[in-house]
């Protein structure tokens, strides 16, 4: 397992979920944690418990990543502070249902801006740095939706297969760098995401705990992978679309992502 004492570890979507286990798990390994997440009384709440539990510091950074400039100010607000990061994990997102034909566009580009256009750009401001340093990690979380296309959630399933790539592509520009780039791809998590998506239709086998998720993603960081899909049973479903027919496979997510009052 990496060493992440006295390391800065900033993450996204940071409030609940599988951020929260990252900022937990990397606390417990000695990183002092930036928390960033729109909601700050949540992000208060887990960085007063990670200084009381595992004693590292932890400040708070509410953002709004899916706004405009928002990435740049978060990174200019880390200079004003004198903090550099050497461990990033870009894991805030979200996810839409329904047919694209019919969804509110403004929630889509949102989608967009938080899921690809944020992770960019924040990796772009803190990537070089690391480099410099000649040490750092970045995690990148797409999901077991980057492998095929999603009917019903579209634009979601393009956005992680975006994160998929362009995190590999990442990981084979920064090897002898000392930066460590992952991509890590969970299934069904036990998370507000179907809570904010609105539906379980996405939701395929059992779902994993957010601290499986995170223990999966640390795993493939000692081993130095450029990506990883979390659990055994997520991962053989991610090798279906390399051995099944296309148009089979689309109509296959087609159905189990339909809108039941559509079916």
């Amino acid at each position: 397992m990496n060493d992440f004492s006295g390391q800065h570890a900033l993450v996204t979507g940071a409030s609940s979920g599988i951020g929260a286990a990252f900022a937990e798990q990397l606390a417990a390994l000695g990183a002092d944690l930036v928390l960033v997440a729109r909601s700050g009384a949540r992000l208060e709440e887990l960085a007063a418990r990670l200084r009381e539990t595992h004693g590292v510091r932890a400040a708070v950074l509410p953002a709004d990543l899916a706004a405009p400039g928002a990435a740049r100010r978060l990174a200019a607000e880390l200079g004003e502070r004198g903090r550099e990061i050497d461990v990033l994990v870009n894991n805030a997102g979200f996810a839409m249902h329904g047919l694209f034909a019919e969804a509110d566009q403004a929630r889509v580009n949102e989608q967009v801006a938080l899921n690809v256009a944020a992770p960019v750009e924040l990796t772009g401001l803190l990537l070089p740095g690391m480099i410099e340093r000649g040490r750092g990690t970045v995690v990148n979380v797409a999901s077991t939706a980057a492998f095929q296309p999603l009917p019903h959630m579209a634009v979601y399933g393009a956005t992680k297969a975006f994160v998929l790539s362009w995190t590999e592509a990442l990981w084979a520009e920064t090897r002898g760098t000392g930066v460590d780039v992952l991509a890590l791809c969970p299934g069904a998590t036990q998370t507000r995401f179907f809570e904010v998506v609105g539906t379980d239709a996405a939701s395929v086998g059992r779902r994993q705990t957010p601290e499986q998720v995170v223990s999966a993603a640390l795993r493939a960081l000692a081993h130095r992978r450029p990506s990883t899909v979390s659990g055994h049973a997520n991962a053989a479903l991610a090798s279906l679309p390399r051995i099944m027919p296309r148009t089979v496979m689309l109509r296959l997510s087609e159905r189990s992502l339909r809108p039941r009052d559509a079916a």
